[in-house]
């Protein structure tokens, strides 16, 4: 009994000093990941164009907040996380970092004084950001970026997350070597995965999460990279795999989608909307491309379409079904289908494939079959804008219809579109409605 009391009183002692070296020891930052002069100059306006492309004003600047200042929530199954003042403020933003600072922010997740910061912050995937790209965006940050004295909203989870220092553990298992290196013989492949899988952080939202919520798959190699995610209850799509859009969809279409939100498919929604909005319009012709021509090379298609096909649907009977019943305006049709062609059926029709660049198509579109219905519904009760971009500049918009439909019948409209054509997802209910109307009413 005796020897058992020492060993548990051993391991006991262990225990508080590996906690003590966790807590108190300082973290270490990360070298850059290549060696430049000491007077490195980025181009003139590099630096904005990294900033766009890594979407940091998204983030980072609250609901008619000033650019930059932070005070936007970020829900996360732990609670919300506000993000932060990155402005060069001295007293409440990023003024006093230096450019070791900044890189380890980007890189390790810690602020100069060793804290560490969510994992909202993708620092996962922005450690793989060049030490260029690294050195614009501080330049940019600390002379470009007007100061703004405002401090941000402190983030205050619940216990166990509100330890900090927890998130150390969580660096050790979740984080692979910094830097970005080229797997293909191809400049323009190379530096589509670069921009995808660093600055572009597509897998933040679009890989699933393991066990401790990291991300899922690191390469192409692995089948589930890309492979889909949730942000915020939205479904995020898969972008590898045969049902993917890269898969389906022409390189036309996929530039298209990425550029202006819009295609002769789909249309953005939700987060999407300001990926586009902030960041992908910005993108040049050539980094458009190579995003392009990587996204469909992990899928196995070719960098570009000899002639752009429209996707008419697969024609099955279910499909056609679907089609006929709406045509028929019967009046004894079931409350789903009637619904429908009171609310939905003048821009996206009764086949469900709607207007090219206008009005997205229902049947097959991701947000519609997706495995959480929070999206659909969030879009039926309030609406949706595309943005404003320079190749697309009209901010088209569908309405809102949570003021005109209860519960139920959201949740009747939302399965039947969700299982008419060729869809086959599962029904919702009056109480996931319910749901998503009392969350985005406080929004």
């Amino acid at each position: 009994m005796k020897t058992f009391i020492k060993i548990v009183a051993a391991l006991a002692v262990l225990g508080v000093v590996a906690l003590g070296l966790i807590i108190f020891v300082p973290v270490s930052k990360t070298a850059p990941v290549a060696l430049l002069s000491t007077d490195y100059q980025a181009p003139e306006g590099h630096g904005k164009y990294v900033m766009r492309l890594a979407d940091c004003k998204a983030c980072h600047t609250a609901k008619d907040g000033k650019p930059f200042a932070g005070g936007r929530p970020i829900e996360s199954p732990f609670g919300t996380i506000w993000s932060t003042n990155i402005t060069p403020d001295p007293e409440n933003g990023i003024g006093n970092y230096s450019l070791d600072d900044f890189r380890a922010a980007l890189y390790d997740g810690v602020e100069p004084d060793g804290t560490h910061l969510y994992p909202a912050m993708p620092y996962e995937n922005y450690r793989k950001i060049s030490e260029e790209d690294v050195r614009a965006l501080y330049d940019f940050f600390m002379h470009d970026v007007t100061p703004v004295a405002e401090k941000a909203p402190e983030t205050d989870l619940a216990f166990p997350f509100n330890q900090r220092w927890g998130i150390r553990l969580w660096d050790w298992l979740a984080l692979g070597d910094a830097g970005h290196k080229s797997l293909y013989d191809d400049a323009v492949l190379d530096r589509g995965a670069y921009l995808v899988d660093s600055l572009g952080h597509c897998a933040a939202c679009h890989s699933p999460r393991n066990a401790i919520f990291a991300q899922e798959g690191n390469t192409a190699k692995d089948s589930t990279y890309l492979s889909g995610g949730v942000i915020g209850g939205w479904s995020a799509p898969s972008l590898h795999g045969a049902n993917s859009a890269p898969a389906k969809w022409t390189a036309k279409d996929l530039a298209d989608y990425l550029s202006t939100g819009r295609n002769s498919h789909s249309a953005v929604a939700g987060e999407m909307t300001q990926v586009v909005g902030e960041s992908l319009q910005h993108a040049t012709d050539e980094d458009l491309h190579a995003i392009v021509s990587y996204l469909r090379h992990i899928n196995g298609k070719p960098k570009t379409d000899a002639v752009a096909q429209k996707d008419v649907g697969d024609g099955t009977n279910a499909a056609n079904a679907t089609t006929t019943l709406l045509a028929s305006a019967d009046p004894s049709m079931p409350l789903g289908p009637r619904l429908y062609l009171d609310n939905c059926n003048a821009c996206h029709f009764v086949n469900g494939k709607g207007a090219d660049g206008v009005f997205p198509e229902i049947d097959g579109n991701s947000l519609v079959t997706a495995d959480t219905s929070a999206g659909l519904i969030d879009v039926i009760l309030n609406g949706a804008v595309l943005p404003s971009t320079e190749k697309r500049p009209a901010r088209l918009a569908m309405p809102d219809f949570g003021h005109r439909l209860s519960d139920e019948e959201v949740a009747e409209l939302a399965t039947f579109v969700r299982q008419g054509w060729s869809n086959k997802a599962t029904p919702v209910t009056a109480a996931e409605v319910a749901d998503i109307r009392q969350k985005t009413a406080q929004k």
